[in-house]
């Protein structure tokens, strides 16, 4: 009878677990997934500004607008203060008004918790928390000044950021454990420490000077073959040793006091990342600010989940799904490239909001299976169907079911390109595809009229042997036999129409930089294979993943065959077919 009781007890806690579950992790092929109610989900999110949350009337005038966008998710802070005005009373309107204008408008929910600290300082503590600097102790710099960042040394600190934390988490699995609105929450907000590299206050001291715990050494020497370069070249240059303290594994240096604060923060985090994953377990992760324009430890938040901590953060909060960068300056494609590891799937939660951030979109889900794209401030955007931003999320809408389908399998690539960085050369089994911008063909007056070029990108899927689906804006794509000889005794510029070039258009296409449309005659007399464009067709994407058919772009539309483009402002999806011949 007892083993009755429990059995139907289990049953009881464990369909309740599941059913509060409707957003979770899995693997696909060599990818990470976000499956939302048994499907694979891509977020196309967007971020509200830091105060858009705050009021409930802002909530309900944005959120209809999120919809008109594309929209299917919305990163939303959660403010401490205003969760907490009174110490130990709570006060949830906010959290249940984004609740409520999520679900009408067809929204998600990604929750931030704005607790302890955000963007390194603790402006959104209540304010009974801030005035008790004795009960709530700040860090300190080296030379003693107190900062406005609460200590993450001090217990007082953390059991007051919990309470509040859990109160809040409770209040979330109560409210959408049968819905499913959240997704994901992020834990705290680009922790990380300013004006020194690390907290010099009495607690941080006697942590500092002490060793450094086993958990963290034993990882180090189990994962010494996959170990960030920057963190095993510090450990490598004190002899890798198995026992010490921070200095004396890792030198004495800021980068050394950055390590330990990462890890002080990590163990803080993975404290409330255990809480929320005994209370609504959704994916968690922490995002980071980059370490960017030659910064040292000190003068950007330092000790976040940077990439060359991720090591750190990994051991120390193992309860947290994602790290993950928030993208303001220029270099795109190396952010990206640091954060998607086989341990770390790719989630941008904030991009500096700007007109390339659809083909940067495409770019992440198709180079790095991204499980999502979330441009800050969102609600500052245009909601007009002819924008970069919306035109892009239609488009990534309609192909979900097609990427989530692929994601992992190595048959896809993200294209990327502005004037600087304007081709990329892809080769599949016996194929070569060569990529560029649009504005490298030789007869776009954009190209050449001293404006800056918008950012073209893409995505290339092989759908079979010789079969694809290109997708994107402002993209162009050559294909070629790899056993083609090319054959450099005559090339001829051309035009639009296919034909060669004279005169004064023939000059300013050749002095143009980057490349111009050239005829290659190819030598076939040893019988090598060439493959040519079967057909080019604009289709849709439909639900189940099959496509159906808009029209043949065959002719001008590929150069007579030469080339598979979309043009700079023009969002297509093509079903390209491809035929071999001597």
């Amino acid at each position: 009878m007892k083993r009755l009781i429990l059995s139907i007890l289990l049953t009881i806690l464990t369909a309740g677990t599941l059913s509060a579950q409707k957003s979770t992790l899995q693997n696909q092929g060599c990818s990470t997934q976000l499956v939302v109610e048994g499907k694979p989900f891509l977020i196309l999110g967007g971020e509200l500004g830091n105060s858009s949350a705050s009021a409930t009337q802002d909530i309900e005038r944005i959120f209809p607008k999120l919809q008109r966008m594309g929209l299917n998710a919305v990163l939303v802070p959660a403010y401490w203060d205003l969760t907490e005005p009174v110490e130990g009373q709570y006060d949830f309107t906010l959290t249940d008004k984004v609740l409520e204008q999520a679900r009408k408008n067809d929204l998600k929910v990604i929750f931030l918790w704005f607790g302890a600290w955000k963007n390194s300082m603790s402006c959104y503590a209540p304010l009974w928390f801030k005035e008790n600097s004795r009960k709530y102790p700040r860090a300190h710099t080296h030379s003693g000044k107190p900062l406005e960042i609460a200590s993450a040394f001090s217990e007082n600190v953390y059991q007051a950021d919990h309470r509040a934390f859990s109160h809040w988490m409770e209040h979330i699995a109560a409210n959408d454990k049968e819905e499913g609105t959240v997704l994901m929450i992020q834990i705290e907000n680009e922790i990380g420490m300013l004006e020194d590299a690390r907290d010099y206050s009495p607690e941080a001291e006697k942590a500092f000077h002490a060793d450094v715990p086993a958990s963290l050494t034993e990882y180090l020497q189990k994962n010494k073959k996959t170990l960030h370069p920057q963190l095993l070249k510090k450990w490598e240059s004190q002899g890798c040793r198995k026992q010490g303290t921070w200095q004396e594994l890792f030198g004495d240096d800021l980068y050394t006091d950055e390590l330990f604060m990462a890890w002080h923060y990590a163990r803080y985090v993975e404290r409330l990342a255990q809480t929320a994953r005994n209370i609504y377990n959704v994916p968690l992760y922490v995002n980071a600010a980059m370490n960017s324009r030659g910064r040292k430890p000190g003068e950007y938040p330092s000790a976040g989940p940077l990439a060359h901590l991720i090591d750190v953060w990994h051991c120390a909060a193992p309860s947290i799904d994602i790290l993950a960068p928030d993208l303001y300056d220029n270099g795109f494609k190396s952010w990206v490239a640091q954060y998607h590891r086989p341990n770390n799937p790719l989630f941008i939660p904030e991009i500096r909001l700007t007109d390339n951030d659809g083909v940067r979109a495409f770019y992440a889900f198709g180079e790095h299976d991204a499980l999502g794209f979330s441009p800050f401030s969102i609600e500052d955007g245009a909601n007009e169907d002819n924008t970069p931003l919306v035109q892009s999320y239609k488009t990534l809408k309609e192909l979900m079911p097609l990427l989530t389908k692929y994601q992992g399998k190595g048959l896809m690539h993200g294209l990327l390109f502005d004037k600087q960085d304007k081709e990329r050369i892809l080769t599949d089994d016996d194929l070569t595809l060569t990529c560029r911008h649009y504005f490298t063909l030789p007869w776009d007056s954009r190209a050449t009229d001293g404006s800056t070029w918008p950012e073209g990108g893409g995505i290339v899927l092989k759908l079979a042997k010789n079969e694809y689906l290109v997708a994107g804006n402002g993209i162009v794509i050559e294909f070629a036999k790899a056993s083609e000889r090319i054959d450099f005794q005559e090339q001829k510029v051309l035009g639009e129409d296919g034909f060669a070039l004279s005169g004064y258009e023939k000059a300013t296409a050749e002095t143009r930089k980057g490349g111009v449309e050239k005829e290659t005659l190819t030598s076939t007399k040893n019988g090598k294979e060439r493959c040519g464009i079967g057909f080019v067709d604009e289709v849709n994407v439909n639900k189940d993943g099959s496509l159906s058919y808009l029209r043949r772009q065959n002719g001008d539309q590929t150069h007579q065959g030469r080339h598979v483009r979309i043009s700079v402002g023009d969002w297509k999806v093509l079903h390209v077919k491809l035929y071999e011949y001597k």
